[in-house]
C-alpha cells in the first residue's frame, strides 16, 4: 500500500511540474496561393475606396466654403458697379483718358495662368496648361514678346521645366482673399501703368457644374467702360438632391447705374474717383476669377474621387468573383482527394 502511495505522489508532482499544453484553436482555413492573394488585395481596395470617398466629402466641405466667400463678397461688388456706371454716365467722353482705359499698340502680353496647388482633380490643370501653352504660341507667332504670371504650383512646374519666361508666381490656396487678389493685382498694375506690357490676359478655368468646368481667356487690362458697366455674374449653390450633389445656378444681371443729380458737386474731380474704383474693380475681377478656379478644382476634384470610388467598387466585385471561384476549386479538389482516398482504402 505505501508503494501504490509513494507512486501517486510522483506522479502527481511530476505533473504539477510539467509545461501546460496550449489550448488547440481551430485554424484559420487557407486555400492556395492565389486566393490568398485575392483576399489580400480585396482588402486593399476596399481601404481606398474608403479614403477616396472621405477625399470627396471634404472637396464637397470646401466647395460650399468657397460659395459662401463669393456671396459674401458680391454686395461690395454690386455697389462698386453701380457707382462706377454712374460715374461713366456723369463723365461721358471724360472717362475715356483714364490711363486703365486707354488702348495701346500691343507690343507685349501678359498672361496670368490660374491653376491649382495639388493634383488628384481629374484634367483640371491639363486642360488649363493646354490653353495657356496655345495662346502663348499664338502671340508667339504673331510677333508679339510675351511674359507670363503663374498662380497655382502645377501650371508654374509644367512651364518652368520648359523655360518659358515666367516673371513672378504666386500660390493659390483652397480659400482665396482679398489680400492675396490685392497682391496680385498691384503687380499687374505697376506693369501695365509702367508701360512694362500692353495687355494682361487672365487665363482661368470658368465653373459650369459639378461635372464640367472650361477653361477660359479674358482681357484684364485694358478695361474697356462698356463692358464693365453692363457685365452681369452668375451665382452657383451646392445643394443635394435625392442623396446626390448638384448645382443650382442662378443667373445676376448687372447692377443699374447710380443716379448723381446734375447739381451734385464732388469733393474730388470725378475721374480722380473713377482713377480709385478702377483698381479695386481690377481687385475684385481677380479675386472673382480665383475663387471660381478653386470652385472649378474642387468640383473636378470631387468627380475625379467619385470614378476612383465607382472604379474601386467595380473591382472590389470582380476579384470576390475571383476569390469566391478560387475558394471553390480550393474545396473541390479537397473533396476529390478525400474520395480518392476513401476508394482506395475500400479498394
Amino acid at each position: 500500500m505505501k508503494v501504490y502511495q509513494a507512486l501517486f505522489l510522483l506522479f502527481a508532482s511530476a505533473s504539477a511540474f510539467a509545461p501546460i499544453a496550449p489550448v488547440s484553436r481551430p485554424a484559420t482555413q487557407l486555400f492556395d496561393g492565389k486566393a490568398n492573394a485575392i483576399r489580400d488585395r480585396i482588402s486593399t481596395v476596399k481601404n481606398t475606396k474608403k479614403i477616396t470617398m472621405a477625399m470627396k466629402l471634404v472637396a464637397a466641405a470646401k466647395v460650399r466654403k468657397a460659395q459662401d466667400a463669393v456671396l459674401q463678397t458680391r454686395p461690395f461688388s454690386e455697389t462698386l458697379q453701380s457707382v462706377f456706371g454712374g460715374l461713366i454716365n456723369r463723365l461721358g467722353t471724360e472717362a475715356a483718358d483714364l490711363p486703365l482705359l486707354q488702348e495701346r499698340e500691343v507690343k507685349k502680353v501678359t498672361l496670368v495662368v490660374i491653376s491649382g496647388d495639388r493634383g488628384l482633380c481629374g484634367s483640371y490643370n491639363s486642360y488649363m496648361i493646354k490653353k495657356a501653352e496655345k495662346r502663348y504660341n499664338e502671340l508667339i507667332s504673331k510677333g508679339i514678346e510675351v511674359d507670363m504670371v503663374m498662380v497655382g504650383k502645377k501650371a508654374n512646374q509644367y512651364f518652368e521645366r520648359r523655360d518659358f519666361p515666367i516673371k513672378e508666381y504666386y500660390d493659390c490656396g483652397q480659400k482665396p482673399s482679398a489680400a492675396e487678389a490685392t497682391i496680385i493685382s498691384d503687380s499687374l498694375l505697376s506693369k501695365y501703368l509702367s508701360g512694362e506690357t500692353d495687355s494682361i490676359e487672365l487665363l482661368y478655368t470658368r465653373f459650369v457644374s459639378l461635372i464640367a468646368s472650361t477653361p477660359s481667356a479674358r482681357t484684364l487690362l485694358p478695361l474697356k467702360a462698356t463692358s464693365l458697366a453692363n457685365e452681369g455674374d452668375e451665382i452657383f449653390q451646392l445643394t443635394t438632391k435625392a442623396g446626390d450633389f448638384s448645382v443650382e445656378k442662378t443667373e445676376m444681371t448687372a447692377s443699374e447705374p447710380a443716379e448723381f443729380p446734375a447739381d451734385m458737386i464732388f469733393e474730388q474731380d470725378p475721374v480722380q474717383i473713377l482713377n480709385a474704383i478702377l483698381p479695386l474693380y481690377l481687385n475684385g475681377q481677380i479675386l472673382r476669377t480665383l475663387q471660381e478656379s478653386v470652385a472649378s478644382e474642387l468640383a473636378a476634384r470631387m468627380q475625379s474621387m467619385q470614378s476612383a470610388s465607382d472604379n474601386a467598387g467595380a473591382l472590389e466585385s470582380e476579384l470576390s468573383m475571383q476569390y469566391n471561384r478560387a475558394r471553390q476549386a480550393a474545396v473541390t479538389a479537397e473533396l476529390l482527394e478525400i474520395v480518392a482516398g476513401a476508394s482506395a482504402i475500400e479498394g
